[in-house]
Parts: C-alpha cells; structure tokens; sequence
C-alpha cells in the first residue's frame, strides 16, 4: 500500500473579509548568530536575535546548539509562506512529499526513506508551534508562515528538551505575541503566476490591540491560493486481464478528469492570542489557531507523460484542517521562573487518489501470478474495469501538559527541569475501492475481492491508535569560569503504544483468527496490541567563548524514536531506534560584527533504524523493520558579510550517511533474516536516502537609498546534488537517484514610509530540480511508474504591504 497510507475568483471577496476584520513587521535576519533590521538608518548595525531554543530566552550567538534562525524580515523577502519555501533555506532539512500537508521532515540525513505510514512509525523530526509541539504521525501539517517571528532549526537529536520526535532534530515556528504596549496592525497582499501554469495570489492581515495597560490581544488572519502547473493530459489504457485472449481487453480513457493546471491549493485560517499580565510577575496567554488546506490534482509529475505532467484516471484531493489551543502561563516563585504550556490539537484530513498503476502494475501476471487485480467477470459476459482509486482519512488529537522551572539565568549554576505528558491519538481509515466490484458474481476466481457489507472496498482499515509519553527532564548549566560552560542534561520516559481495529482483505476478515466485533466500521479485529518502552536520552556540552563574540563548544547528544505494533499479523514489533551524536560547533563575529562564521562538524550513530518496507509475497503491505545500524559523518556552516548596503550571506550542509551493518532479506512470514550466502536487502556501506550529500545556498544583496525609498536588490542561489530515493537495493533500482539541480532567485524591493513592496521571480530559470521520487504503491510492485516532486516551478509575483 501507499507509504502515507471556485478558486482565483474567490481570491478576492476572501481577502476583503479578512481586511475588513484585522505589513509583515521586519524584525530581522538570522543565518549565523545576528538579526539586522531592514529598516534601520545603518544597514551595517546590527540587532542579536534571540531564541528560545534551550527554554530560556538567550542570543542566538550564545547558544551552544547547531541552530539557523530566520527572522520574519528573511521570511517576508524571501516570500516564504509554507513549508517547501522555508525547507529550502535550511541547509540540514531535507524531506519527501505527496504535496502539501504530505511531507515528512529529516536532518543530517537521518532518514531511512520509509517513513509516513499512518500506522508505523513516530516522525524523526519534531514539530512545535511556539511551546506546544504540532507533530502528527505519517505527515506533518503545512503551516502558513505569517506574521511569525522566526523559524528555528535546532540540528541534531534534541531529545533531552523536546522528547521522542526529536531523534534527528526540530523545527520551531515562533509567533509574534500580543503587545500591549502600543496598537498596531497590517497587511500584505501578493499575486503570482507560475511561468507555465496558473494565476495565484495571497491576503494576510494582522491586528494587535491593547486592552489596557496590562492586556492585549492579537489577531491574524489568511487566504492563500496557489495555481496548479501540473497538467492532466489525455490517455488511454488497455487492461490485458491476464487471460491471454485479447478479445476480452478493457480499454479506457481519462478524458473526465483531463485538466490543466489541475494542482491548485486553497489555503486559509487564523490565529487569535491573548496576552494577560495578572501582575508584575505573573502572565497567562491562551491562544488559538486554525487552519484548513484543501489541494487538488496530483502534486508528482509522470516523467514518462511528459514534463509537468501526468495520466491520471481518477480524482486527486487532499483536504487539511486543523486547530491547536494553548495556553502559556509563565510566572516567578522568588527569583526563579515557572513556565506551563498546554495545548489540544485536533486535525482531520482526507486523501483521495488515483491507484491504478497498482492494477496496472499486476496486469500481463508480473506479480504473483495468477487473475491478479484486474480479471473481473461481470456475469454478463462482460468485465470490470479494475481501475483503483485509494480513500485515506485520519482524525488525530494530540494533548499536551509540560510544567518547567528555571533557576535564575544570571547565576554561575542553572538549573531547568520539568516534567511533560503526552497523549496522542489516531483514528485510521483507508479503503482501496475498485467501482462497481461488489455488485459482480463473486462465485467466481479472481483477486481481490469486496469485504462483505463494505461496498466496493478490497482493501480497507479502520484502527484506533495511541501514544503516550510520560518524561521528566532536567537540565544544568555550569560556568566553570565565566567563560568556559559546562551543561549536562537528561530526560527519562515511558511510551506506550497501543493499536486495535481492522486492516487487511475479505481472506482476513474471513480468517477465524479475525475475533468478531460490534463496531460498523469494520467486519472484525485483527489488530488488538500494546507496546511499552522505558528508557533515558541524555547530552553534555561544553563550550567555551575565547573572545568577544567568539565561542567554540563540543557536545555529545542522544535521540530516541519509540517502537511500536506492525499491523500484519505474524510480523514482529518494531523496536526503539536511538542516535548518538558528537559535534564540535563554532560560531564567531569579526570585524566589529560585520562579518559572522558559524558552523559544526558531526559523526552520528543510528542504531536499530526503523524503517517501512513492502516486501515481494506481502500483498503490498507496508511493515515496519528495525534496519539495522547507520552513521552520519558531516559538516554545515553559514556566514553573514556587510560591506556598507552590500550583503553576502550563505549556508551549506555536506553529510556522508551510510549503512554500518547488513539489512537482511525477508523470511515466509515477512520478518527481516540474516541467512549467510543471501545478499542482503541493503548492504552495509549502503547510502541512506532522501538527504543530498551537499545542499547549500547563497544570497547577494544591495540596501540603498533611491529618493526617499529605502530600497533594495536582491539575488539568490541555491544547489543540491543528486540523492538516493530508496534503501533497499530493489526499491532504487527500479525507481533510481534523483539528479542535483541548482535553482535562481531573484527580488527588487522597498520600504516607503508604513508601505513595502516586491517584485520577484523565483526558479528564475525554471530548473526541474526533484526533491523526490516516490510511488503511488511500494515500489516493489509500481517502480516502473514512479513519480516526481519538483522544486517549486518558475514563479513570477508582486508584493505590497501596509503596517502601521
């Protein structure tokens, strides 16, 4: 099965009603340790960005942590507004998509490529929205970046403060907070078009009013519509039904679903905070957010229909809502600081799309021989068209309670320990239908056929699953002397994983092993399990800063992912994977701060990798594998040169991720085996997938003064090499690398008293770079049908806002 197990027009009147109801204020720029304000008189002078990443408030330069920050100044002129736009500035992050709201997020290359099935494995890589983690299993959400503060990349396992999704690192969306310190309020509009495909535009507006001198309240608002640029062109096919008697061929066509630019996305919501300071050391703020996203058309272009295009002969859709409700409260006992963040967050999503290479797939018996997915009687002297589509949908919740405290930050000895309680569920639905399959003779010998009293469905699952993480977590900075520190930390935690329900074929429901059930949802349970994991992650860090604004600091760190329950009976558990990982971090300031160099070299561990597979003889059912070990060698490193209104700025990340030991074959029962003489699935020396060895990107900018415009010109470029897409030997053979590619961009912009503008061009050269290649249905089976996601095509567009 699949690993993820009225448009333009309606622009408008969306964008009034936002306006009507509530200017990307420019803080900064962070790349290597230093924001600088756009907006200020001296391009030259610079202004610390601080985050938040050890939970306290410290400057990014002073933060011993491989961490890129991008202040909200980057990210309005960069146009970043989802996540493939701020993806592509972080050098570390490398991902795969279906396409938005399907996407699952690495670092340093720690990925096995088989992640984003509903049912097996917790994500690498964690998620949070301000203090309240966002991460789902399978995909994460595609959150609209507006009126954000910064984005921050924390590199390498931050499992000490931030848990189990935390095993390769974690990506922080910070918003801007109520003020209550003065009104303020704005908003920005964009229209775009790709160069070969659809018109698109964005409406964004924020209001921040002051309730007195103690209070305030901050409201965001959005509509976002992005044209499509992948075609549906015309096709036909030919079922051959694996009988060997042409006089029964099915031929079709796709011609009800033919369309250009069939890939558009509506995106739209909002976000409301209130800020309350009950004294001078106590503050509550609850907040809510929420957001749906609805895309249709497919997302991977058909290299074989042409470019930028495919042959589809279903309906494509993907439907994304979403909210999170959290309360802050943060607050002293003496001089020591007390901090509870809380959240509840709801999503709902729903995934139809076309399946057919599947059957085609089977069809000519290729696979298992046999009437195989495509021979269908109708009685009548007829047969079926076998052509299948796949209905997905999962209703996540997620519950989170953390409490910390923290000594006070001026002391030589500091101490932050907390504790933190997860709950997160997961209601499974997924239906593989083939039309009208249900209201045929089924005497007859063909395969698959309907599960008795759920309609067209021969494939369907409907599980319940949860996980539950209970952790404490302390952590101790030290200054041995006031500029050498030393900093130790651990976390302790309990998982449980529990799943029941149904998933599998009418020959499941009709195995006597399948115990009978009341619920309508499925014909019985085969899933019925609990999995519980214990254990500690830990880290240590000393740095030292041998000048002003110069550190150098060394750090061992672990990450941990939890195990969990394969759904196919018969097939073993998976285990906890965990990383290792040991840095050696810079970062510096010269020449009275003009010129900023950070960077780190890392070797990292991964032991018992997890990883999602479909073997040969598994019906297409994707298991989860402990794949054995891996190590991460790698370096990344970013600068930030001023020279009067001239700005050079780059980041780059190099890692060589490999195989240490064998990932054996697969023995009757779908277990994974070490046989001597049987090559093995993945040899050790085997490189992992989805990370390019090398990704990086530079910008050149000129600041100038052009009348009374504070204007600017801007260029940027950025490469990657070539990647593999999948471990195991057969899966990349039949599908192969993806080639480097380098994109341009380009911007020329100003600010005019309260009011910005933007003309740009992203892709200026339309370079189809791929990000990733990827199969409707494993690629054991659909490998000669793969599909690729592309970098963004060439996109041409205009911004103006107004803040005021």
């Amino acid at each position: 099965m699949r690993r993820s197990d009225g448009r333009v027009s309606g622009l408008w009147w969306r964008a009034g009603a936002l306006l009507g109801s509530t200017a990307l204020a420019g803080t900064g720029l962070a790349g290597s340790g230093v924001a600088y304000a756009q907006q200020a008189a001296d391009p030259n002078q610079p202004v610390d960005i601080v985050v938040t990443a050890t939970k306290r408030s410290e400057r990014l330069q002073d933060v011993p942590i491989s961490i890129q920050a991008l202040g909200n100044t980057e990210l309005d002129q960069r146009q970043v507004q989802s996540f493939d736009d701020y993806a592509k500035l972080l050098p570390s992050v490398s991902f795969q998509s279906f396409g938005p709201s399907q996407s699952q997020i690495y670092f340093r290359g720690v990925t096995s490529g088989g992640d984003g099935l509903h049912g097996g494995s917790a994500p690498a890589s964690g998620l949070y929205l301000d203090e309240v983690p966002l991460t789902t299993i399978a995909n994460n959400v595609d959150f609209h970046v507006y009126d954000i503060e910064r984005v921050e990349a924390l590199s390498g396992p931050q499992g000490t403060l931030y848990g189990a999704s935390s095993l390769s690192g974690t990506l922080r969306l910070i918003t801007n907070k109520p003020d209550a310190s003065k009104f303020s309020a704005g908003y920005d509009l964009d229209l775009n078009k790709f160069g070969k495909g659809a018109v698109g535009g964005t409406a964004e507006a924020f209001v921040n009013i002051p309730l007195g001198e103690r209070a305030a309240i901050r409201l965001v608002g959005f509509y976002e519509h992005d044209g499509g640029y992948i075609d549906n062109t015309p096709a036909t096919r030919t079922y051959t039904l694996n009988d060997d008697d042409p006089t029964t061929n099915v031929t079709i066509n796709n011609a009800k679903y033919v369309k250009k630019d069939f890939n558009d996305v509506d995106t739209w919501g909002g976000r409301a905070a209130l800020k309350i300071d009950l004294d001078d050391d106590w503050t509550v703020m609850p907040g809510i957010t929420y957001q749906r996203q609805v895309a249709h058309g497919a997302f991977l272009y058909d290299p074989r229909a042409g470019d930028l295009q495919v042959h589809d002969f279903t309906p494509d859709l993907n439907k994304d809502s979403w909210y999170q409700a959290a309360l802050t409260i943060e607050g002293k006992l003496s001089d020591w600081d007390v901090t509870y963040a809380g959240g509840y967050f709801e999503r709902h999503t729903s995934n139809q799309t076309d399946y057919s290479y599947y059957t085609v797939a089977y069809d000519g018996g290729s696979h298992q021989g046999g009437f195989y997915y495509t021979y269908f009687p109708t009685g009548n002297g007829g047969f079926l068209d076998p052509t299948t589509y796949q209905v997905l949908a999962d209703r996540y919740t997620k519950m989170t309670h953390e409490l910390r405290i923290s000594s006070p930050a001026k002391e030589p000895l500091r101490l932050t320990a907390g504790l933190f309680f997860e709950r997160q569920t997961d209601y499974i639905e997924a239906d593989y239908i083939i039309p009208g399959i249900s209201q045929i003779p089924q005497d007859g010998f063909f395969y698959p056929k309907p599960i008795p009293g759920f309609g067209d469905s021969t494939f369907r699952t409907r599980t319940n699953r949860v996980d539950r993480d209970y952790a404490a977590f302390a952590d101790v900075a030290w200054d041995i002397v006031p500029n050498l520190t030393l900093d130790v930390g651990i976390r302790g935690f309990i998982t449980k994983n529990t799943q029941i329900g149904f998933s599998g074929f009418a020959f499941n429901a009709a195995d006597p092993n399948c115990v009978p059930t009341t619920s309508t949802d499925r014909p019985c349970t085969n899933i019925n399990g609990k999995f519980v994991d214990s254990g500690e992650t830990h880290k240590a860090t000393l740095s030292w800063k041998f000048a002003p604004n110069k550190m150098v600091y060394a750090t061992y760190s672990t990450g941990y992912r939890p195990g969990g329950l394969n759904r196919r009976t018969g097939i073993l558990p998976y285990k906890s994977d965990t990383l290792d990982n040991f840095e050696i971090g810079w970062k510096t300031s010269w020449f009275d701060r003009k010129l900023t160099i950070g960077g780190a070299v890392f070797i990292e561990k991964w032991k018992k990798l997890q990883f999602g597979l479909s073997p040969v003889g598994q019906a297409g059912v994707t298991n989860i594998y402990n794949a054995g070990d891996a190590r991460v060698h790698g370096i990344e490193g970013n600068f930030d040169w001023r020279m009067g209104g001239f700005q050079l700025s780059g980041s780059g990340t190099y890692v060589d991720a490999k195989l240490t030991t064998d990932f054996c074959q697969f023995d009757a029962a779908g277990n994974s085996v070490c046989v001597p003489g049987v090559v093995p699935a993945a040899a050790r020396g085997t490189r992992l997938p989805i990370q390019p060895k090398f990704k990086g990107s530079a910008t050149a900018r000129y600041n100038f003064r052009l009348g009374s415009i504070d204007a600017y010109v801007q260029g940027s470029v950025l490469h990657q090499s070539n990647s593999r897409t999948f471990l195991t030997d057969a899966e990349y053979a039949a599908v192969g690398p993806t080639p480097a590619f380098t994109t341009a961009d380009f911007a020329v912009g100003g600010q005019l008293g309260d009011m910005t503008f933007q003309i740009y061009i992203q892709n200026a050269f339309d370079a189809r770079g791929e990000l990733s290649r990827n199969t409707a249905c494993a690629p054991s089976f659909c490998g000669a049908y793969y599909r690729v996601y592309p970098v963004k095509p060439q996109l041409f567009g205009i911004k103006f806002g107004h803040h005021f």
